[in-house]
Order: structure tokens, then C-alpha cells, then sequence
């Protein structure tokens, strides 16, 4: 009985429309916490930047391949993350990645190499990244409408508690307990994401049957079609060859319009007598095996019920969308600006002169203004008239700016700012760059299910060569200042991207237009050219030498 229960409780969810709510509250904490062991533990993972370096003899960018490639796998196999969520559902692809992210945390406690490390925590915890995350936000936003930005938003600041949290955590721990126990720890924890899979029920969207007299309807729908049917003929033809002689008196038009008038009341009138003879049956008389089949299937050449059509496993035509793809080189670019930073600060703090007690901080000054921006771009994007994107080009240039003053700052409280503004911007980019995917805007809510792993897929070239670019840059220059430099350039460009998408959005859509009144105006000269044809075959009739030699015979009579 209790299994029952729990397997109705975890069973598909059904609603007449978007419930902008209900189930969608356990899906939305099911995120919170896939973002906290996902994006929250992945930007965490700088403080063991110089541990590794010790442990492995390895320089800046040998170690901080480790970072890219979990980055690079993470967005890279997001089309088979996509492909399997709607093949085989969210939750057990959900699960599956809480499995492999547990397993590559634990795993690479007990590598003894560099090499070792980039299977484990880049390939294999990069792999379950990826199948935890996507399918969660995805069905998260089909949850949500209205409130999608602002609850998206508040759900995705999990990974700024997690920075918060786990920066000054992980480094006391592994003073403790040492780096590799220290990873042991964060495996386990990490397993919670195979229990946030079971929250992510399906959902279903059945608009409410309509209740009406079907019969009634049908027989309405056919005495208007009959009526309209004759006002064609008699507008279109008005003295035509089939009303041209009358069967009872031989006249012209005028007299078989007004026989066609009466043919018309006959037939409602034995519809109607048809329909009161319907209404007076017994309730009890059931439809027979036909009539059921009729009104279950359509007759052929009519339009049966509208039904979803089934999502594809995975939709690359939106690679044909100028739109899509402008804000995919968006993401792109944006992505150099996503890592580094949380990678590099700790570092850059030291070499500023902070104290290494105080630099792990730098990660929890970005992680509460993470929060702030979150809540914030959540509230504002709620409440715009304006095109959602707009907002977000504003917040990409900020941040832009913010990286650059990283490369200029030396004290202290410089660091802080910087780390505030940063954490700020970086949440509002970071929380709403997939979600817009549901908008209008770019792909919309119906295509983004299939997309989505397109989108993340491109992002992941750059995912893969932005910490190592920056370790790069820092072993030539000796200047962990100088890592920031490739950020503020990812960003700018992708300000530049973004700022297309509204222009070849709009382009598209008058193009579209277009093409629609000028098919419209193709029909309407279409018809005008039928009705001519009628009418050149009316005058023809009238000027006709029978035609005139009817009217002498009449005339003779008289």
C-alpha cells in the first residue's frame, strides 16, 4: 500500500495547463541540489590547484586540464544527454549521472598521476555533470511559464551556496583529512544527485475536453456548410448553366434562385425535425460500432484532433535559425569567462600579496554576490516588457568590464570589489543563458527540449580551452593576472553575439510575413480571376444564339 502510494506520488504529472507551480516546487529543489554538486563543487575544485601541482610535479596548465576537460565532456556530450532524456526519460538519466559523478570523485583519490586524474574527474564526473544537469533544467522550465526566469534563477543559485560554502570548507578539510580524503568526501555527498533523479516526474499538458452536444454540433456544422454552399453558387454563378432552366416552368435564373431558396428551407426543416427526433431518444440507446469508430476516427479529407507531435531526440535544423545561432556563438564565447576566474583567484590573491587564509575567501565573496545577481536578474527578467535578451546584453558587458579591472587591481579591498561585481554578473549570465533558450526571443519553449544539447555542445569548445589558455598565460607571464585577459576578450566577443540575435530575430520574422501576404494576395487574385470566369460565362450564356431564340419563341407566345 505504501508503495503505492509513493510510486503514484512519483508517477507522470498531469495538468489542463502550465501549473506555474505545483510539482514543479520538487523539481525546482531537486535542481538546487543537482546545481550544488555539479557547478558548485566543479568551481570549487581551485582550491586544489596548488596541491595537485605539489602531488604531480605538474605545472599551471598540465593541472588545470583537469578543470577543462570535465568542462569540455560536460557540454560536449550534451547531445547524448538530450538524445537519451527523450528516449528514455529524465529521471533515469538523472540517476545514471549522479552514479558516475559519485564514482570519478571517489576514483580520483586514489590516482597517483595527472593522466589518471583527467579520466576520472574530467572524462567520467564530466560525463555525469552533464546527465544530471540538462534533463533537470530542462524539465523545469516546461514546469514553469510566467515565473520560468525567476524560478530558474533561485533554483540555479545552489552552485553559489555550494562556492560559498565549499571553498573555506574544502580547504579547512584538507588540512585535516588531506586533499584525497578530502575528494572521498565530496564523492559521497555527491550521491544525494541520484536521489534529486527521482523527483523529476514526467509532465503532461491535456487541455480539458470541451462538453458539448456532439451530434447537434455536427448537424449545425452541416446546414451552415449546406447554406454556405448555396450562397457560393447562387453569388458566384447567379443566372449559371445549372440554374439556367427551371424543371417546372422553364424560366431563366430568377425562378430557379427562388427554387433553390426553397429546397434550402425544405432540407433544414427536415434537419431540424431530425434533430428533434435525436433529442427525444432514450439516454439509454447506445451508439452502434460505426457511429463509434466515426466519432473516434476522422473521415478522410477532414481534420481530426490536434495532437502534440512527439519531441525529436534531437534537433539540429536549428542550426539553420540565424537566431539560434548568433546566440550559440553567444555561449561560445561566454564560456571563456564562465571558469578561469574561479580557478585562478585564490592564486592571484596570494600573488597580490593576501594571505592564503584570506584568499580562499575571494570564493565566497563571489558565491553571496552570485546569489544577489541571481535573485535579482530573476526579478527583473519577471517583470520586463522589453526583449529578455536586451537585459542580458547589459549584464554580459558589465562582466566584460568587471574582468578587466581584475588584470589592473593589487589590494586587498580591490580584490573584493572586483570578486562582488563579478560574482554579481556572473550570476545573472550564468543563471539565465540556458533558460532563454525557452523564449521567443530564440528558439522557444516547444523546440528547446531538443535543442538545448546543440547549444551546450558548442559551448564546449571553448569549455575545454579556456583554463588551459589562462594556465598559459600565466606560465609566460609569471602574472596569474594575465589568465583574466582571455576571459574579458571571451566575454566582449560574446556581448557582440548577443547583441545580433534581437536584429536577425526580427529579420526572420518580417521575412515570414512577407511571404504570407504574398501568398494571401496569390489566393485573392485567384478567386477574383474564378469569379471573372463566371462571369464571361454568364454574358456568353445571354448572348447566346439559343438563348436568343428561346427569348422570340416567349415573346411569339405572349
Amino acid at each position: 500500500m505504501i508503495m503505492q502510494k509513493v510510486l503514484h506520488c512519483l508517477g507522470p504529472k498531469t495538468y489542463p495547463e502550465v501549473p506555474e507551480g505545483g510539482w514543479g516546487w520538487a523539481v525546482a529543489l531537486a535542481f538546487f541540489f543537482v546545481e550544488v554538486y555539479t557547478y558548485g563543487v566543479l568551481k570549487s575544485l581551485g582550491v586544489f590547484l596548488q596541491d595537485l601541482m605539489e602531488e604531480f610535479q605538474e605545472s599551471n596548465s598540465r593541472v588545470s586540464w583537469i578543470i577543462s576537460i570535465s568542462v569540455f565532456i560536460f557540454a560536449f556530450s550534451a547531445p547524448l544527454s538530450t538524445i537519451l532524456s527523450n528516449r528514455f526519460g529524465y529521471r533515469p538519466v538523472v540517476m545514471v549521472g549522479g552514479f558516475l559523478i559519485t564514482l570519478g570523485s571517489i576514483s580520483s583519490a586514489f590516482t597517483n598521476s595527472v593522466n589518471e586524474m583527467y579520466i576520472t574527474v574530467g572524462i567520467v564526473s564530466g560525463l555525469g555533470y552533464c546527465l544530471s544537469f540538462l534533463p533537470t533544467v530542462t524539465i523545469l522550465a516546461q514546469y514553469f511559464s510566467k515565473r520560468r526566469a525567476l524560478v530558474t534563477s533561485v533554483a540555479s543559485s545552489g552552485e553559489s551556496f555550494a562556492m560559498f560554502l565549499f571553498a573555506p570548507s574544502f580547504t579547512k578539510l584538507k588540512e585535516d583529512i588531506g586533499w584525497r580524503n578530502c575528494l572521498v568526501v565530496i564523492g559521497i555527498l555527491q550521491a544525494s544527485v541520484i536521489g534529486c533523479g527521482l523527483l523529476l516526474c514526467p509532465i503532461v499538458i491535456e487541455p480539458e475536453p470541451v462538453k458539448d452536444d456532439d451530434d447537434l454540433k455536427s448537424e449545425s456544422h452541416s446546414l451552415k456548410h449546406m447554406k454556405s454552399v448555396y450562397e457560393l453558387e447562387n453569388e458566384q454563378t447567379k443566372t449559371s448553366i445549372g440554374s439556367g432552366v427551371s424543371r417546372e416552368s422553364e424560366d431563366s435564373g430568377v425562378t430557379s434562385l427562388s427554387a433553390s431558396d426553397e429546397d434550402l428551407r425544405m432540407q433544414a426543416a427536415e434537419a431540424r425535425a431530425v434533430t428533434e427526433w435525436d433529442q427525444e431518444k432514450p439516454a439509454s440507446t447506445a451508439p452502434s460500432p460505426e457511429q463509434e469508430k466515426s466519432q473516434v476516427e476522422p473521415a478522410e479529407g477532414e481534420a481530426g484532433p490536434l495532437k502534440p507531435p512527439s519531441p525529436k531526440l534531437l534537433d539540429f535544423s536549428v542550426l539553420k535559425d540565424g537566431a539560434f545561432i548568433w546566440y550559440s556563438l553567444f555561449g561560445l564565447f561566454a564560456t571563456l569567462g564562465f571558469f578561469a576566474p574561479q580557478l585562478y583567484i585564490i592564486e592571484l590573491s596570494k600573488s597580490r600579496g593576501v594571505e592564503p587564509s584570506m584568499a580562499s575567501y575571494m570564493l565566497s565573496v563571489m558565491a553571496v554576490a552570485d546569489v544577489l545577481g541571481r535573485l535579482s536578474i530573476g526579478v527583473v527578467l519577471n517583470r520586463v516588457r522589453c526583449r529578455k535578451t536586451k537585459v542580458l546584453l547589459w549584464c554580459v558587458v558589465m562582466m566584460s568590464l568587471v574582468l578587466v579591472a581584475f588584470t589592473v587591481v593589487w589590494e586587498f579591498w580591490g580584490l573584493v570589489v572586483c570578486c562582488a561585481l563579478y560574482g554579481f554578473f556572473m550570476g545573472t549570465v550564468g543563471s539565465t543563458h540556458i533558460p532563454l533558450l525557452a523564449e521567443d526571443d530564440v528558439v522557444g519553449i516547444q523546440k528547446m527540449p531538443s535543442c538545448v544539447g546543440v547549444y551546450v555542445f558548442i559551448q564546449s569548445f571553448a569549455g575545454l580551452t579556456g583554463p588551459p589558455l589562462g594556465g598559459v598565460l600565466v606560465d609566460f607571464t609569471q602574472n596569474y593576472g594575465a589568465a583574466f585577459y582571455s576571459c574579458a576578450a571571451g566575454m566582449g566577443l560574446s556581448a557582440v553575439c548577443l547583441a545580433l540575435v534581437g536584429p536577425v530575430k526580427a529579420g526572420m520574422f518580417q521575412r515570414n510575413k512577407n511571404k504570407g501576404k504574398n501568398a494571401n494576395k496569390d489566393e485573392t487574385t485567384s478567386q477574383d480571376s474564378d469569379q471573372l470566369e463566371f462571369l464571361e460565362v454568364d454574358l456568353a450564356l445571354e448572348n447566346s444564339p439559343v438563348r436568343q431564340e428561346e427569348d422570340l419563341d416567349k415573346k411569339s407566345v405572349i
